[in-house]
């Protein structure tokens, strides 16, 4: 079954909250390259939200365009 835009929303802010929360312990315990790639993953992360966001604000424009 297909995941609906916003659950797919949900599920891409949680993995970058998991992945800035990895790297803070990771940063803690003086870890910085894996700090690094954790932040770096976090980032990508929050980069997909984004444009999926984006992508799912457009779509609802034009679909409330169309009706109107």
């Amino acid at each position: 079954m297909p995941q609906s835009p916003h659950n797919r929303l949900a599920e891409l802010h949680n993995l970058a909250a998991h992945a800035h929360a990895a790297a803070a312990v990771a940063h803690g315990k003086a870890d910085h390259l894996t700090a690094h790639e954790l932040s770096k993953q976090a980032h990508e992360h929050s980069m997909n939200v984004h444009k999926l966001a984006e992508e799912l604000a457009t779509k609802q424009k034009d679909a409330r365009a169309s009706t109107a």
